[in-house]
């Protein structure tokens, strides 16, 4: 008796590499792959009419991210399991994958037969994002930028932003509608909490946490 195939849905902004991927899971004599979308838009609708036992999710995209569609995904469809594809990997992105329940990380870099394997991997129920490595890059990420981020206000984090796009504190009191002196204060305790005691570090902070969210999701 012939095993059914596996079927797999892709993500993926970009035409060629999604016919490059279709290529790879086509030429398997256990998969096939049953629907396409090139947005984050487009994914729900297709998922729900190709009804896949795999999706393979491309990080970045035009109007999203793979991760955002991933919690979508998992929270209509528990059941089925996703692989996050991505160009860069770094602790923060392997967290967030997690956290939206996805099963696997793989690296675009990564050899097709890689690929083909965890593919078959999730299908069969296993999860490729062990949960000591999930613990242990966690705890890196609490002693990074990012982890001190984490630690402020929504209001705190707010104007550190406005810091780093380099505003005076009277032009974040004008922006956010506050005095400028609660604006000092809030200042105060932020650079407290990031263990910076200038401006200018708290505004390099700023930008390089911006540039390695904006590298995640390439």
């Amino acid at each position: 008796m012939t095993e059914p195939l596996t079927r797999v849905f892709l993500l993926d902004d970009h035409e060629i590499v999604r016919r490059g991927l279709a290529g790879l899971i086509e030429a398997e004599a256990d998969m096939t792959v049953v629907g396409e979308a090139a947005s984050a838009a487009e994914a729900m609708a297709e998922i729900r009419r190709c009804e896949p036992d795999v999706a393979v999710l491309d990080v970045r995209l035009g109007d999203g991210n793979g991760i955002e569609v991933c919690r979508e995904v998992r929270a209509e469809h528990p059941e089925l399991p996703c692989l996050i594809l991505t160009s860069f990997a770094d602790d923060q992105a392997l967290l967030e994958a997690a956290m939206a329940g996805a099963a696997g990380y793989v690296l675009k870099e990564v050899r097709s037969n890689d690929l083909i394997v965890s593919i078959r991997k999730v299908a069969a129920g296993a999860q490729l994002l062990d949960d000591a490595e999930v613990r242990m890059r966690m705890r890196r990420v609490r002693d990074t930028e990012a982890g001190m981020l984490a630690e402020l206000t929504p209001q705190e984090r707010r104007i550190f932003d406005l810091i780093g796009d380099g505003m005076s504190n009277r032009q974040i009191a004008e922006q956010m509608h506050l005095a400028e002196k609660t604006v000092k204060n809030y200042i105060s305790n932020l650079f407290a909490k990031l263990g910076v005691t200038r401006r200018t570090q708290a505004a390099a902070m700023a930008v390089r946490v911006e540039e390695q969210q904006r590298r995640r999701f390439e």
